[in-house]
Order: C-alpha cells, then structure tokens, then sequence
C-alpha cells in the first residue's frame, strides 16, 4: 500500500508526493472574491490571489534622522502613509493577504551597487552616501540590518509577514520578489510606500511588465518630489499600469 501523499512546496505552487507518486496538479487556493472601487473602474478581484508590497517606509526616508532628512529633504511628506498602513494592514493579515516589506537593504561592501547609483547619494564623492555612517546616530546609509535601513518603529511588522532587500529603486531587480509570489500563486498587487514617483513606481511598473495585477494605494503612498510628480505617478498608473484606489475602498470591500 503506498504512503500517503506529502506536500511539497508552497502552496499553491506546491505537488503531493511518496515513493511512487507525484501529484503535480497543484490545487487552487479556495476563492475569496471581492468588489474594489478604484478611481476608473469597479474591480473584482480575489483576496487569494492578492499580496501587499510596502516599500521603503525605512528610517533614511522617513525619519527626522534619517539620510533624506540629513540632507535638507522636509521628510513629513514620506510620513503620511504611516497613519493609513496602521490601519490597513491588521485587516489585511486577518484576510490572509501576506504583508511584503520591500526596503533597500544593502550588502555591507556595496559590491553589487554601482557607481552611478553611489552617485544618487553622494553627488559630490564627499557627503554622507550608501554605507556611510549618518551624522546624527552613526547608523550605516541603507545598509542591511542597521537603524537606517529599518522600518519606521511606528510600523509594526509580525513574524508571518515576508521581508524583501532591494538594491535598486524596482523590488524585482536582482531580488527573489518574483519568485516568493509566484510560489504564493500572488496575481494581484497592492502598492504602498514611498517614494510613490520612485521606488514604488519602478516596482509597480516591472510587476505590470511580469503580468501583475497592480493597484496603487493613494493615501498609503507618498513623496518627498514635487507634487507634479505625484500626479504624473497617478495618471502613468492609471493610463498604462494598473489602478489607483484608497485604503477606505480596501477596508470598505474587505469588511
């Protein structure tokens, strides 16, 4: 009598195996559709399938010692998602839609950072840029497991959330960001974070180029540039990228 079938992998992206079977028809997860209202069209869209990347909410971009504020940038703006990502998440976890922290968190030696890249922080070659110690707390620029590179303590993050280190403005570059949602069966995005013309822009932009679903989450969005840039963000999503909608609307369809 054959054993019984073990799974093996994530479901749903998971085959149920013993010594003489492989079952790869891997099972959908079951169906937990709901209605979004977003700013150009009523969407119907399944929790099952839907995953939420926060980007960078880290200490460098949003705190008052921080490296963007180090460096004249009023940081209150990139502050404006906190309030609305407290209040999101906790309902999103309690629907079973996996949290995703997306934040620049480089290698200590900065081998794979380029020095077109170094130059986005340190235009000069004499400031503080990636890997620098910061003025105000000797905290490393963006550098894996220091206080800048962390999450804003207003943040809470729980164990079962899922962390991701980025080293370029897309969370899918040379990250395994893909391949975690492709073995979560993740087809629908949620977008928060900042900065919403950058970072947040460019994943959003590769996640649409790798056939995701993509909505951005305004008011748990933000950014530091002008405000033209925040609405050419807006209507680039909505054109050509996916959808815009609130975190009222999310609340409104979950609950």
């Amino acid at each position: 009598m054959d054993a019984p079938l073990r799974t093996l992998g994530i479901p749903p992206n998971a085959w149920a195996v013993n010594a003489s079977i492989a079952d790869i028809t891997r099972p959908s997860l079951e169906p937990r559709p709901v209605t979004l209202k977003t700013e150009t069209k009523t969407l119907r869209l399944d929790l099952a399938k839907t995953a939420m990347l926060v980007i960078d909410m880290q200490n460098d971009f949003c705190h008052p010692d921080g490296w963007l504020a180090h460096i004249g940038v009023d940081v209150n703006p990139a502050r404006t998602p906190i309030a609305p990502l407290q209040r999101l998440l906790p309902v999103l976890r309690n629907a079973q839609v996996p949290i995703i922290w997306v934040n620049w968190g480089n290698r200590p030696d900065l081998l794979n950072i380029s020095a077109g890249l170094r130059h986005v922080y340190n235009s000069t070659g004499d400031g503080v840029g990636l890997g620098d110690p910061l003025p105000a707390n000797g905290a490393s620029v963006l550098i894996k497991d220091s206080w800048a590179a962390a999450v804003v303590d207003e943040l809470e993050q729980k164990p079962e959330d899922i962390r991701v280190d980025k080293y370029r403005m897309s969370g899918f570059w040379d990250t395994p960001l893909d391949s975690i949602l492709k073995n979560l069966g993740k087809t629908t995005l949620l977008f928060g974070g900042v900065n919403a013309d950058q970072c947040v822009m460019a994943t959003l932009q590769d996640a649409s180029f790798l056939g995701y679903d993509c909505i951005l989450v305004t008011d748990c969005s933000a950014t530091t540039s002008p405000d033209y840039c925040w609405q050419a963000t807006l209507y680039n999503v909505k054109q050509c990228f996916g959808f815009a909608t609130d975190s009222c609307a999310i609340l409104d369809a979950i609950e």
